[in-house]
């Protein structure tokens, strides 16, 4: 199942929290969605779901998502980490889920293992940590094995632990097939877990494209070279159209992923070459490159 998100927009008072969004999630992968504080992430989901009125229309492999019932096995969405009836033990916040989605109960004691909530699966869910909250959305979420995930900043509350497990539960359940959308602003586990990133600001579309596409787009991918005489290396390669840069007594940062040209020019040089290193931009690097300027909410430069 494809899910197209078409023309997308949404205003609060004089504010575009979502101007015109486009894009397309495909199933098979996990795709990230970034964005600075206020870019509009979690608007941008309300909106997919029908939860919030505005602009543009979601479709879900081709038709409106009101027309598929149980809506819950075409998706699982999970977007407030204390999304249920305080009063109501966890199983039985599950077991209401269930019947929605025509469920067997016995999915329900399979999901409580799943997520490492099976011992307190009696308890009632307002005095869990926020870790233990976000598994119970989770559990939701995939009761009903739905073709499409939606998930809000899952990782928020969890242990190193428990977002190891995400990440791996995740990648595992997009491989099947599945559509997986996930928002996160811890970017190196982002980078560990997704394959296509959706990278919006202020509303509007950043970037639609595969991880790797999105770094290497960054100006921090370049090589460093170590050589005999970095000064007449550097000439050579400005002869070749390539800039360096001086980095250490005998080091060049080269703006360029090809370590073969830059070796190529230290031996016609008749250079000795010490090091000779691609370096790769992280996705947080090239993520807060290319957002710069872009924040709803910036930190100032002193104290207030």
């Amino acid at each position: 199942m494809a899910v197209e998100a078409l023309g997308l927009g949404k205003n609060y008072g004089a504010v575009r929290a979502v101007d015109d969004l486009s894009f397309t999630l495909e199933p098979g992968s996990v795709t990230g969605f970034l964005g600075p504080n206020g870019a509009g992430k979690s608007t941008t989901m309300r909106l997919m779901l029908g939860l919030d009125s505005g602009d543009g229309q979601t479709l879900w492999d081709g038709g409106r998502l009101s027309e598929r019932v149980p809506v819950t096995r075409t998706v699982g969405a999970h977007l407030d980490a204390r999304f249920f009836h305080p009063s109501r033990t966890a199983r039985n916040h599950l077991r209401m889920l269930a019947t929605e989605a025509s469920v067997p109960t016995s999915r329900v004691d399979d999901v409580l293992r799943l997520v490492g909530l099976a011992e307190v699966a009696d308890k009632r869910p307002s005095g869990f940590s926020l870790g233990m909250a976000q598994r119970l959305g989770l559990a939701g979420a995939i009761l009903a094995e739905p073709d499409v995930l939606l998930l809000d900043e899952p990782a928020n509350g969890l242990d190193p632990q428990s977002i190891q497990w995400l990440r791996d539960f995740l990648r595992a359940y997009a491989a099947q097939g599945k559509v997986v959308f996930v928002s996160s602003h811890l970017l190196s586990e982002m980078q560990q877990m997704a394959e296509h990133l959706v990278v919006i600001a202020k509303g509007r579309l950043i970037a639609d494209e595969s991880l790797d596409s999105f770094v290497a787009r960054s100006t921090r991918n370049d090589v460093l070279v170590r050589v005999s005489d970095p000064a007449a290396l550097a000439a050579a390669l400005a002869a070749e159209g390539l800039t360096a840069v001086p980095e250490g007594e005998d080091g060049l940062a080269v703006a360029t992923s090809d370590t073969d040209r830059i070796g190529e020019a230290a031996f016609r040089a008749g250079l000795s070459v010490r090091e000779l290193t691609r370096r790769t931009a992280s996705l947080e690097e090239a993520f807060l490159e290319l957002t710069t300027g872009e924040q709803q909410f910036q930190t100032g430069g002193g104290a207030a």
